[in-house]
């Protein structure tokens, strides 16, 4: 009188991070959505949204002959996302992707992303 449901999930090779340290972890999709929800936190997008870009980036780390990538690389990922979702975002997640050294550097960037 009990019912059982299974379910399929393909199988994927272990996608590994490679830190500005030269550490090596595995990926992680939270920290993904973490970084991109506190990039567009307060914005006008709905978390469906972000979830179908970092399903995107997966999908490009998967397809990847690569099974190490750097944070770097996740990083221009979710940036080239962002670029055409929301221009504040944009700006909010490359302020600790690009680590800027200087307020210069900052407002430099940020007067350029209209001109994309």
């Amino acid at each position: 009188g009990e019912r059982f449901t299974t379910y399929e999930a393909v199988e994927t090779q272990p996608v590994l991070v490679v830190k500005r340290s030269g550490e090596r972890m595995a990926y992680h999709r939270d920290k993904v959505i973490l970084g991109v929800t506190k990039a567009c936190e307060k914005r006008p997008i709905k978390l469906k949204t972000l979830e179908a870009i970092v399903d995107e980036i997966e999908g490009r780390l998967q397809d990847s002959p690569d099974r190490e990538i750097s944070t770097e690389e996740v990083g221009k990922h979710v940036m080239d996302s962002l670029r055409d979702l929301d221009k504040v975002a944009y700006v909010r997640f490359a302020s600790v992707y690009r680590d800027f050294k200087e307020a210069g550097d900052f407002a430099e960037f940020a007067g350029s992303v209209d001109d994309e």
